[in-house]
C-alpha cells in the first residue's frame, strides 16, 4: 500500500487562560489538516500490519495487539478508518473499512456484552452516516435489540459484565463505561420509532445519574446492584487506583454520556450533570497544565503516574458537544479546554511518528493499569475519539 510523505508537522502547546485573542490559535485548519494527513499515512500502515480478520487494539511490547470481533474495543478500528475517510476522501481507507465491518458485522446478535454500541455504532453507525447505506443502518437496528436485552427492569440499568465472566463477584454490575452505549440506543429508538430502546436508556442513564455519583460530580468505576430489589449493593472499581477515587477516563466517560443524552432528550437534569462532572474535570487540582489527565485522579504517585490520552481524546469531544447547549462563558470555557487538550494530543508529545507506533496516531494512555495492562501504550479507542473530537472542531470552524 502507498505511503503519504508527510511536511513537517509541528504543532506548539498553549497553556489554557483567559486570553481570548489566543483561543483561535490553539487549533487551526493547517494543524488538523496535518493531523488528518497523518492519520491516513498511519492507517495504512496499520492496515498492512494487521492479521487477516483481527481488529488492531494496542501496541505493546514492540507487539501489535489485536483482537476478533467481539472484543468491545473492535468497532474502533473502522470508526477511525471512517473518520479519516471522512476528512481525507481517500478511498483506500473507505476500502479497508468495509473489509473490516464485513467481518464484524456478525456480532450484531451478539447479547452477551455490554459494549455494542461501542463495537456497532462506533462503526456501522458511522458507516451508514458517512455513506447512506441503508444495510448499515439494520446492523445498528438489530445490535441495538441484542443490547436491550441486557436492561432488566428491576435494576433499572443494562447489565455489564455476566456471572461467568466474574464468578460472581457483584450480583449485577454496571460499569460507568455503559453511557457511551446508550447513544445507540437513543438514536436507533429515534430512527425507528421505538420508545422502548429510548426508555431503557432513558432509565438507564437516570439511576446512573443518581448512584453512580459522588456530590462532587465525581464517578465511581462499578456499581452492583441487589437483584431482587434493585437497590445497590457495592460501590467499587476495576480500572481505577481506589473504589473512592475517581479514573481519569470513567470521568470522560459519563461527561460524554450525559451530554449525548442531553442531545436526545433535551432534559435539563441531563445538561444540568454534564456541566457538574466538567467543572469536576476542570477545577480538579491534579489537573495537569497540558490538560492531559493523569490515569487517576487521585493516583498515589502523581505528578510522576502515567498519564491518558484516551482520556483527553473522550473529554475534549465531550467538551466540544457540551459547549454548543451552554451560556457563551461556559462555551467559552469549554472550548478552550478542548483545544488545550488537542493541542496537546497533536504536539510530537502525543502524536506518533508516520510509520512508527505500530500504525496507531497518539501515545501515552493507560487502559488498565491495576492489571498492568496496556500501560503508556497506544490504544485504538484514544484515536477514535482524537479524530472524532478534530473532526467537530473542524466543522465549528466552517460555521
Amino acid at each position: 500500500m502507498n505511503k503519504l510523505r508527510l511536511a513537517c508537522f509541528i504543532v506548539p502547546i498553549f497553556m489554557l487562560c483567559g486570553c481570548h485573542k489566543n483561543v483561535k490559535n490553539i487549533q487551526n485548519s493547517s494543524s488538523i489538516d496535518s493531523v488528518f494527513e497523518r492519520a491516513n499515512t498511519q492507517y495504512k500502515y496499520l492496515a498492512d500490519l494487521r492479521p487477516n480478520n483481527r481488529f488492531p487494539r494496542s501496541f505493546e511490547d514492540s507487539k501489535l495487539i489485536a483482537s476478533k470481533s467481539n472484543d468491545w474495543c473492535s468497532g474502533f478500528y473502522p470508526g477511525c478508518l471512517l473518520y479519516t475517510f471522512e476528512y481525507t476522501k481517500d478511498s483506500v481507507l473507505l476500502i479497508e473499512a468495509e473489509k473490516s465491518l464485513k467481518v464484524l458485522e456478525q456480532e450484531k446478535t451478539n447479547k452477551a456484552t455490554h459494549d455494542l454500541g461501542f463495537m456497532m455504532f462506533c462503526s456501522f453507525g458511522n458507516a451508514y452516516k458517512i455513506t447512506g447505506n441503508e444495510a448499515y443502518k439494520n446492523v445498528v437496528k438489530e445490535s441495538a435489540y441484542s443490547l436491550a436485552s441486557r436492561f432488566d427492569s428491576v435494576v433499572g440499568c443494562i447489565r455489564s459484565w455476566d456471572f461467568s465472566t466474574w464468578n460472581s463477584k457483584w450480583q449485577y454490575p454496571v460499569i460507568i463505561d455503559n453511557m457511551m452505549n446508550l447513544e445507540m440506543l437513543m438514536w436507533a429508538g429515534k430512527e425507528f420509532a421505538d420508545s422502548t430502546l429510548t426508555k431503557i436508556a432513558i432509565s438507564h442513564a437516570d439511576n446512573t445519574m443518581q448512584n453512580h455519583f459522588r456530590d462532587d460530580y465525581s464517578s465511581y468505576h462499578v456499581l452492583s446492584y441487589d437483584t431482587i430489589t434493585g437497590a445497590v449493593e457495592k460501590k467499587t472499581t476495576f480500572q481505577g487506583y481506589a473504589d473512592e477515587s475517581a479514573w481519569a477516563r470513567g470521568q470522560g466517560w459519563g461527561l460524554y454520556g450525559f451530554t449525548m443524552m442531553y442531545r436526545f432528550t433535551k432534559d435539563q437534569k441531563y445538561l444540568n450533570h454534564a456541566k457538574g462532572i466538567a467543572n469536576y474535570i476542570l477545577n480538579n487540582p491534579n489537573m495537569p497544565k497540558d490538560m492531559i489527565p493523569y490515569w487517576d485522579f487521585n493516583a498515589p504517585d502523581i505528578p510522576t503516574a502515567k498519564r491518558d490520552a484516551s482520556a483527553a481524546a473522550v473529554m475534549a469531544s465531550a467538551f466540544l458537544e457540551l459547549k454548543n447547549y451552554v451560556n457563551k462563558e461556559d462555551a467559552l470555557r469549554y472550548t478552550e479546554a478542548a483545544k488545550k487538550m488537542l493541542s496537546s494530543l497533536s504536539s510530537p508529545q502525543y502524536l506518533a511518528e508516520k510509520e512508527t507506533n505500530s500504525g496507531f496516531l497518539l501515545k501515552h494512555s493507560v487502559g488498565h493499569f491495576p492489571k498492568s495492562s496496556e500501560i503508556d501504550a497506544p490504544l485504538i479507542y484514544a484515536d477514535y475519539y482524537f479524530l472524532e473530537a478534530l473532526l467537530k472542531l473542524k466543522k465549528d470552524e466552517a460555521k
